[in-house]
């Protein structure tokens, strides 16, 4: 299943054994427990998901004087990939919530934890389903499995409560699978997750499918939900699928097994691939109505800011109220001072946590004097002041600024000072240029710096910038390559024969210091290299300091993504009339 990436068994293997505990974008904290403002109570439930009845493990956090008589709006949350309802990062949002005269319900998602069924990717039709029957409970509609019922919630009408949602990742994508099968939820806050998983794990920053397989996220998450044991002491049987599918629903293995084999014929790409869209937010979010504050993180190339983007011009340009965060830290790390820590117990000491707060009384408590804030924001690393670290707009940035690659490896602003000239590279039977290790984001094991290796790549250097340059948003370049090797075989019926590249940008201090902004790389398998090809480069927030150059480069191969399929060298010819083109969404200082 394996075979055709190097090295990866010995990855893999450290996976199973390294403590996997990436869940959510929050700082961890201690289990929270009973005060005399809150009550904690376990609760179990039966819920009829994905045609199986599952059992889902949760905990009712019920603030002190909520009753029938003075009901309160709840928040529901789930763990990210990997955690459960008792994992420090996920009952804090409990804890947090009850403190603020939120009921809080807080649970392990299917197949995690104590919860049973397969774990089957925030499917809609199956975790939608199953956290619809969780708003059942807070409606007063549905009892737990020991007959408790929750009539203390606020209710909009009959079976209908207020209640909204919150979690990272895993705990994120799940909010948007529940209200587009559930208009009942009134409000959610998804942080860190994904638009489309087909782009998450097979990315194709070219626009072209399939993409460039993101071995290492990909076989990382897929270990997780797979260790444990089939024989493990208490496991629901409803969790156990197959020898050969343990844990997961089939078409999730499928489509490992199918990005794993480095096939990607018509039909393996139709099906393993149609199911990944079919999954994801990009195909329901048509039915997604509640108000919905995004939060995504910079240092994340697992999801990274242009999935958020997605999702939010198609719920704005539907019409559902939508804001957008970008914060410092994601799955890549990138945590900073001051950022959001739910495990502290309160909201109120980051700007993120504010605008959450902010977000729920609005929508849940319905308090119209208050303000959630613009419609996007961005964490700014070079801001010392605390109290100002974040940016705000009315809108996304464009892209304002364009650069030519001259054939002399230069990047000029006028095309007219493009000079004629031809440059190759060629790409070996390893992998010789590297971003950043994911499996070491998971295990938290050592990662060597960014590098490329002479003759695999390509660079275009700027001049040094006469003053600072600051770059939000998602880059885009428009490229030709020349390649016989590609043009032979790239219509053979295999996508995978398609010439694979990754364009990146790099920040290139005085002194020589080289900086991947972000360790952020764009895979594109090339459609057909006899035309023009648009690179969308995943979204950055970065000050090119003056005196820097900015470096943009297009290199063979990235050792956190399956390569090229045999040897295909790669010339790219640069005049005044035709040439490539690098776009930057560029803000005033």
């Amino acid at each position: 299943m394996f075979r055709r990436v190097p090295g990866i068994r010995a990855a893999l293997a450290l996976a199973l054994t390294a403590p996997l505990t990436l869940t959510a974008p929050f700082a961890l904290a201690g289990r929270a427990a009973a005060t005399d403002r809150y009550t904690v109570t376990a609760l179990r439930f039966t819920v009829r998901a994905g045609g199986r009845d599952c059992a889902v493990d949760a905990d009712l956090y019920r603030p002190a004087g909520v009753d029938r008589a003075h009901p309160a709006p709840a928040v529901l949350a789930t763990n990210g990939f990997g955690g459960s309802k008792s994992d420090g990062s996920t009952d804090a949002i409990g804890g947090t919530f009850a403190r603020r005269g939120y009921v809080g319900l807080v649970y392990s998602g299917l197949g995690f934890g104590k919860s049973g069924c397969l774990i089957s990717l925030d499917d809609p039709d199956i975790d939608g389903t199953a956290a619809s029957g969780l708003v059942d409970f807070l409606a007063g509609t549905h009892a737990a499995d020991d007959g408790t019922r929750a009539d203390f919630v606020t209710l909009d009408a009959r079976g209908d409560p207020r209640v909204g949602m919150i979690g990272g990742s895993y705990g994120g994508a799940v909010q948007l699978a529940t209200a587009a099968v559930d208009h009942r939820v009134d409000a959610l806050v998804p942080m860190v997750t994904w638009h489309d998983l087909a782009y998450s794990l097979d990315p194709d920053n070219g626009g072209s499918v399939p993409g460039v397989f993101k071995w290492q996220w990909t076989n990382g998450f897929y270990l997780m939900g797979e260790k444990r044991p089939l024989t493990a002491p208490g496991l629901d049987p409803t969790r156990i699928g197959s020898l050969a599918c343990a844990h997961f629903v089939s078409k999730a293995c499928a489509l490992i097994r199918t990005l794993n084999s480095g096939k990607y014929s018509a039909k393996a790409t139709a099906d393993v691939l149609g199911y990944a869209h079919s999954i994801s937010p990009v195909s329901y979010l048509k039915r997604v109505k509640a108000p919905t504050l995004l939060v995504q993180g910079q240092a994340d190339s697992l999801f990274n800011l242009n999935e958020a983007t997605a999702t939010y011009r198609t719920l704005k340009a539907q019409g559902t109220t939508a804001e957008m965060i970008w914060q410092s830290s994601g799955h890549s790390g990138g945590a900073a001072a001051g950022e959001l820590d739910l495990g502290r117990g309160e909201l109120e000491s980051s700007y993120v946590g504010r605008r959450i707060a902010a977000w729920f009384d609005r929508h849940l408590r319905g308090r119209t004097d208050v303000d959630t804030g613009p419609a996007f924001a961005y964490y700014r690393d070079w801001i010392t002041d605390p109290a100002d670290t974040y940016a705000t707009a009315d809108q996304l940035p464009s892209l304002e600024q364009k650069l030519y690659l001259s054939g002399d490896g230069r990047l000029v602003g006028d095309r007219a000072k493009v000079v004629r000239g031809s440059r190759e590279y060629v790409n070996r039977p390893v992998a010789t240029s590297h971003s950043e290790n994911s499996l070491s984001a998971m295990t938290g094991l050592p990662d060597p710096a960014p590098y490329d290796t002479r003759g695999t790549f390509l660079g275009w250097t700027g001049a040094p910038l006469t003053r600072t340059t600051d770059v939000v948003g998602a880059p885009k370049a428009t490229l030709k390559v020349v390649s016989p090797a590609a043009r032979r075989v790239q219509n053979s019926g295999d996508a995978a024969d398609r010439l694979v590249l990754f364009a990146k940008l790099y920040d290139l201090a005085p002194d020589g210091t080289e900086t991947l902004v972000h360790r952020l790389v764009a895979p594109v398998r090339v459609p057909d290299v006899t035309k023009r090809f648009t690179v969308a480069l995943p979204g950055i927030v970065h000050r090119f300091a003056k005196g820097h150059r900015l470096r943009f480069v297009i290199a063979a191969s990235d050792d956190a993504y399956i390569g090229n399929r045999g040897i295909k060298p790669v010339t790219v010819v640069s005049s005044p009339r035709d040439t490539g083109v690098l776009e930057l969404p560029v803000v005033a200082d």
